[in-house]
């Protein structure tokens, strides 16, 4: 789908969310005073993936968490039942990342809970295009796709550091939300944070010496981590991950290609790897998966957050032609 067809039908969509949001209203309240379930714990409702780990990681055993995109379904794209609106006004605490997706941010504008949390406000967002990193911030390859985000990258769960940020503030307000277990959303803060440094700096020793610090993907969602890391992304089409590239971009990566030493056009789980098939031929050039951890399958190399990171870490170390031992 690309991002026009997308939009038109985010349209229908958030028509359709607004309908069901309205019929509901007559039959459901709000969340009920504590927002609990029938256990005594926290009903939590998260976005999408990223947003479901920090619950998880954060809440432990005092949170129900409940994922609005299944696995496997591409977050940009979701579509929410009646049943999921329903979720949404039910429950006692939301996390979301405002932005990926245009039908849950307009139902969750309408659900009214109290305790609703935008991850992006949690730490400071930046625009980046289809070539980001290093240290010009390039952006001037195009628009980069997302046109609903404006001139903001959504994708700062991939830098470790920022991810921490955002972790912090979860637990504030999870805190706030649940009083009686602010002890233990404290300590279970603590302790993803303390994991999420121990992340960052096996990234920055990995990548500390390679030899070359370009990467070509077909998802420019890497460009937090390409400047944190001092690496430069070099993006097939833009943040969306459907957007197909122009003939002169594919020309242009050509060119990238042999300048920097590139061995390696990256894909992802969750789309099409035609276009980096067809690019890496043309380039003789080999083909891998660097994964954007917008949801987790079957097919993810890694269990969690923390396993495909590593993963993408080691591909990105290979690609680039690492030095020295992990």
């Amino acid at each position: 789908m690309n991002i026009r067809r997308r939009l038109m039908s985010t349209g229908a969509v958030a028509g359709a969310t607004a309908l069901s949001l309205v019929t509901l209203s007559a039959c459901t309240g709000t969340s009920g005073a504590a927002g609990k379930n029938g256990d005594g714990k926290l009903d939590v409702v998260a976005s999408f993936y990223p947003m479901q780990y920090l619950a998880e990681q954060i809440g432990g055993e005092h949170v129900a968490v409940t994922m609005l995109t299944k696995p496997g379904v591409e977050p940009h794209d979701l579509d929410l039942r009646p049943r999921q609106v329903s979720e949404l006004r039910q429950a006692g605490y939301i996390l979301y990342l405002k932005g990926v997706q245009p039908a849950v941010d307009d139902a969750i504008a309408q659900a009214g809970v109290e305790h609703t949390v935008d991850a992006g406000t949690l730490t400071e967002l930046e625009a980046h295009g289809t070539a980001t990193g290093g240290e010009d911030h390039d952006h001037g390859h195009g628009d980069g796709g997302h046109g609903e985000h404006g001139d903001q990258d959504p994708h700062v769960w991939l830098d470790p550091v920022k991810y921490a940020e955002i972790a912090r503030g979860v637990g504030k307000s999870l805190e706030k939300a649940d009083p009686a277990h602010a002890t233990a959303y404290a300590k279970n803060t603590d302790a993803l944070v303390a994991k999420l440094n121990t992340l960052n700096t096996r990234f920055a020793d990995g990548l500390k010496n390679t030899d070359t610090r370009t990467f070509i993907t077909t998802h420019a969602a890497f460009g937090y981590l390409a400047e944190r890391y001092g690496l430069e992304q070099q993006g097939i089409a833009g943040l969306d991950p459907e957007s197909e590239p122009s003939p002169a971009r594919i020309r242009e990566l050509q060119t990238v290609a042999k300048q920097d030493k590139v061995t390696t056009v990256f894909f992802e789980t969750l789309a099409s790897d035609r276009t980096a098939k067809t690019l890496a031929g043309d380039t003789g050039l080999r083909t891998d998966v660097l994964d954007p951890l917008e949801g987790i399958t079957d097919r993810s190399k890694g269990r969690d957050y923390l396993g495909v990171m590593e993963a993408n870490l080691t591909a990105l170390r290979k690609a680039l032609g690492a030095q020295g031992q992990q």
